[in-house]
């Protein structure tokens, strides 16, 4: 098993308290929201323990069932059909350093003009380590990015843009 290296940054700050309790995923998340708020010169340095089982089974469920398979062939629907113990086995791996992503399988679409775009096609284990990270990373960075957020946000169409007033914050189309 490999070893992970020491956190850099934040060495002289007390050790906030772990989220192992039996809070929920959103009570976790939330507190780690309201740090980030509190204290932004603070680098975040141990979140690697919020990547629970919970977590895990959230992103999975929220994961598209129909989407491609992977290089591995797998499907939301196999998945599903062990779950509990597929996603405990993802979670050991995960925390005991074995986990490895998968290559993307490669897919190609034809343009208009002839040419073809290529698409990489992550692993389901994959998609599901990526989106409870994403859910994480959220939590902590959402706040730094608060007014000057010009992207879009997932659910939203690609044309909808959003900007903060006083008043709150309003999608510009």
């Amino acid at each position: 098993m490999e070893r992970r290296s020491g956190a850099k940054g934040n060495v002289e700050q007390p050790h906030m308290r772990r989220t192992q309790s039996r809070e929920s995923m959103s009570q976790r998340l939330s507190r780690v929201r309201e740090a980030a708020k509190q204290r932004k010169k603070e680098r975040f340095t141990a979140l690697f323990h919020l990547l629970t089982v919970e977590a895990l089974e959230a992103a999975f469920l929220s994961l598209s069932r129909k989407a491609a398979a992977g290089v591995d062939g797998i499907r939301w629907m196999d998945y599903a059909g062990n779950m509990k113990n597929n996603i405990t086995d993802l979670h050991r791996r995960l925390h005991q350093g074995s986990y490895r992503a998968q290559p993307g399988r490669r897919h190609y679409i034809p343009k208009a003009d002839g040419k073809q775009r290529p698409l990489g096609i992550a692993s389901l284990e994959d998609k599901i380590v990526q989106y409870a990270l994403v859910k994480i990373l959220n939590a902590v960075y959402e706040n730094d990015f608060m007014g000057s957020h010009t992207g879009s946000d997932p659910g939203e169409a690609s044309t909808m843009h959003w900007t903060h007033w006083p008043q709150g914050w309003y999608a510009l189309t």
